[in-house]
């Protein structure tokens, strides 16, 4: 499976495109994924909220958008992209949801790239609608109306190309992107992925598809809007993935908290530092659980520390961060 992408190709200012700008501009590769379990939560923002709306959804839900958005103000002008996983939001009913709307917007509003982390995957109709709900626009009696509006979303590539086509259609519209998933982080990930097709892998056959799912979706940097999720705790395959897929943006998780290092995950990046962005979330939303002496009130200053930490911790083993 190969194809020559021509200049010609290229579309101007793919989603992507976006993205690496952010990077460039901050000279920093990661991304922040705001994750929010209550127990992340500062006690004193808890006890407000739960004292005003009760130890209820709405509660919860109210306390985690102060959290995020506490750690947004802290962390946009050093950070190019959150990714708010949606599970965290949805386990809090539609209030929840909310909070996770809010959290897109105000990312967005700061200039952030928003990636939801929501790894959707479905056919036809189905596909459609969950592409227009995170990337899209809902028709409303003919109005056209932003339901979620991220600039990314996670998703599952194992239907093949009926569940990604609905999503190409989208990020043509509305120059959004997707991360599909190819080799993940997680310690079982191989008993499916690391099988052979023929004579490769199920992830670098995967891998293959996200740079035919791109040709038509390209960026003026020479990755297209097609991604793919790559783990930091498999460097090797991230070094091979690198080398074979030079079309498709990484999206790499598993730094910090799954064991992933920064010289491995410096496998994931071109000759000008591009090509990946490095995920971490519990490591910034609970760093001030870890420093000795932080006072839950400088939750939002620990978690800005902890940016710039990771930040010089990658960047360390990578060429300057250019466009160049």
């Amino acid at each position: 499976m190969s194809f020559n992408i021509k200049i010609s190709e290229r579309k101007i200012k793919m989603a992507f495109d976006r993205l690496i700008e952010n990077i460039v501009k901050t000279q920093n590769p990661s991304v922040v994924g705001l994750d929010p379990k209550l127990d992340y939560v500062p006690e004193y923002i808890k006890e407000k909220k739960f004292k005003k709306y009760g130890k209820t959804l709405k509660g919860a839900a109210k306390a985690i958008w102060e959290f995020n958005k506490t750690i947004i103000d802290e962390i946009h002008d050093i950070c190019p992209a959150i990714k708010p996983q949606a599970a965290y939001y949805e386990m809090y009913g539609y209030e929840g949801v909310k909070t996770l709307y809010k959290t897109i917007q105000y990312a967005k509003e700061k200039g952030m790239f928003v990636m939801t982390d929501g790894k959707r995957n479905d056919i036809g109709a189905t596909m459609e609608a969950y592409a227009t709900a995170h990337l899209g626009l809902t028709d409303v009696g003919g109005e056209l109306v932003e339901a979620f509006g991220a600039d990314a979303l996670t998703v599952n590539g194992y239907l093949g190309s009926d569940g990604i086509n609905p999503l190409l259609d989208q990020c043509r519209k509305y120059d959004k992107g997707i991360f599909v998933l190819v080799k993940t982080s997680n310690k079982s990930s191989g008993e499916l992925q690391d099988l052979m097709i023929g004579n490769k892998t199920v992830y670098a056959t995967m891998g293959s598809m996200c740079e035919l799912w791109g040709k038509n979706v390209m960026g003026k940097y020479g990755y297209s809007g097609v991604g793919a999720v790559v783990g930091a705790t498999y460097p090797e395959q991230l070094a091979e993935m690198r080398k074979a897929l030079p079309h498709t943006f990484f999206l790499v998780p598993g730094y910090g908290a799954q064991g992933g290092g920064a010289e491995g995950v410096s496998k994931a990046f071109d000759d000008h530092g591009l090509g990946a962005i490095v995920n971490s979330s519990r490591g910034v939303m609970c760093a001030y659980k870890k420093e000795d002496n932080c006072d839950e009130h400088d939750f939002a200053k620990a978690a800005r520390r902890e940016v710039i930490r990771m930040k010089e911790d990658i960047i360390s083993y990578l060429p300057k961060i250019t466009l160049e």
